[in-house]
């Protein structure tokens, strides 16, 4: 039942996006200025930080029909971070590399991100591997690649974080004829030395992609919500940078490993 409400939601919320085969351009979707352009379609994209108070900055327009601010915005985070960038590929390519990409938990092991207190580069994280549920965290294998993309799919993951210890995610894909949203979420707490430092479902990150005139748009954004007593131990801005860039660059890199 759960899967069936989550396909006819699915099709409900994105019964407004272009017939197949149409795309559309940048500036209908998004609206930032030359400097902010400039970066969206540099090797790095463009990276904007932002809190409860100013709200969501990059998120695509409202007549888009992408449905992404409300679950991030009704969660109330204290923290946002939000990525646009623009990747030179031809919509020929199909959304299913972008779904392969994402298939590919164990890709997320072993990428690195550059410690400041320890002045050098180091895994964000050690181990990554897909698990079968939330009650059953034995680990599985990836699947191989596919030939199809799913409407919907849940999938779940075990992180051994550098910082965070073993941390527990659930991986909601959703996906028409033009768009793939994913979001990621922890189904537990994210812990330091034992410390609950955010909280379950409190991490929220998600990423759209969508094949336009110009190439592959890629929207990210990531919130979460922590005390002023965790936030006055930890920046917890640069944690949620931190696991954003990296998760984006896992899945740009499974993009363009694709054949």
């Amino acid at each position: 039942m759960k899967k069936l409400l989550s396909i006819l939601l699915a099709s409900l919320v994105w019964s407004v996006f272009p017939a197949w085969g149409q795309s559309r351009s940048f500036a209908e979707l998004c609206q930032v200025d030359e400097e902010q352009r400039a970066k969206v379609f540099s090797s790095e994209g463009l990276f904007v930080f932002s809190d409860q108070a100013s709200g969501l900055r990059l998120t695509p327009a409202s007549r888009s029909g992408i449905p992404l601010s409300e679950p991030i915005l009704s969660a109330k985070p204290a923290f946002l971070a939000e990525s646009l960038r623009v990747l030179p590929l031809d919509k020929s390519a199909g959304l299913i590399r972008v779904y392969n990409a994402l298939s590919q938990v164990r890709g997320l092991e072993g990428r690195l991100y550059h410690s400041f207190t320890r002045d050098k580069y180091i895994p964000l994280f050690e181990q990554a591997t897909r698990i079968e549920s939330e009650r059953k965290t034995t680990a599985i294998p990836d699947p191989p690649p596919s030939t199809t993309v799913p409407v919907s799919e849940n999938v779940y993951m075990r992180l051994k974080d550098a910082n965070f210890g073993n941390s527990y995610y659930e991986g909601s894909l959703v996906a028409n004829a033009v768009g793939l949203r994913y979001t990621l979420t922890n189904f537990r707490n994210l812990t330091y030395l034992l410390i609950p430092v955010i909280k379950e479902r409190r991490f929220i990150a998600q990423l759209y992609f969508e094949f336009i005139d110009e190439g592959l748009l890629v929207y990210s954004v990531a919130a979460a919500d922590a005390s002023d007593f965790i936030a006055s131990m930890i920046d917890i801005p640069s944690a949620i940078e931190k696991r954003l860039v990296v998760i984006i660059d896992w899945v740009v890199d499974g993009i363009q490993q694709t054949p």
